[in-house]
């Protein structure tokens, strides 16, 4: 009875589907996305300022570290009511829907730099760059899922000011890492936020109208 009420406490009933759909998504999007057109053409979409972005391997700890942040927030987030869990959860779907369109019917790519060196951060970059192809970038999914962690609590006064100042700046450095370990350019990161901001903006509206401005900003 105790376990079952702390689950209850940590993950109320009616995330938990929306919670276990999100995983699966996810997984569908990038790997389905990827056998279906990863041997197509795939455009380079660099800037000049992209070039001008040195690479900074120890931040590979952030682009890794970063799924330890969206697990906590996912749930925090989730969990807060069943209006807000629609809304934050609906905002991933729709982005990863939109990020798998894209990825097929304009697939991308970028130029990874020559890794040099023999220290643990130039081995996690070398190990990043053979588990992940350059490929499914635009818009990027580490933006998009990171700044969903951040606008879904941004609102928020009942949610501590030291957790959202946090989630902003955790949001805004994977942001950075992704650039600056060259797995993405600045088209995907203002693509992934973006699509963040609009998908929240759209289903907050329509749950405020809804719930008679009761769903959580």
């Amino acid at each position: 009875m105790v376990i079952k009420e702390k689950l209850d406490w940590l993950l109320p009933k009616f995330c938990r589907i929306p919670l276990i759909f999100t995983v699966i998504l996810n997984f569908s999007v990038y790997w389905g996305s990827r056998a279906i057109a990863g041997n197509w053409y795939h455009h380079n979409i660099e800037t000049p300022v992209d070039a001008m972005i040195p690479t900074v391997y120890w931040t590979v700890l952030i682009y890794f570290g970063c799924y330890i942040f969206w697990i906590i927030n996912y749930i925090y987030n989730a969990r807060m009511s069943k209006e807000h869990c629609y809304i934050f959860l609906g905002t991933d779907w729709i982005g990863k829907v939109i990020c798998f369109i894209l990825y097929v019917a304009y697939p991308t790519t970028n130029t990874r730099p020559q890794i040099v060196g023999d220290g643990i951060w130039a081995e996690l970059m070398r190990l990043l760059y053979r588990i992940d192809e350059a490929d499914n970038l635009f818009p990027s999914i580490h933006c998009l899922v990171s700044w969903i962690c951040y606008i879904g609590i941004r609102g928020n006064k009942k949610v501590p000011l030291v957790f959202r100042v946090f989630s902003c700046i955790m949001a805004l450095a994977v942001c950075i890492s992704t650039l600056t370990t060259k797995q993405h350019v600045i088209y995907d990161v203002v693509a992934g936020i973006a699509l963040a901001e609009a998908g929240y903006f759209i289903l907050g509206r329509i749950g405020r109208q809804k719930t008679g401005g009761d769903a959580q900003p």
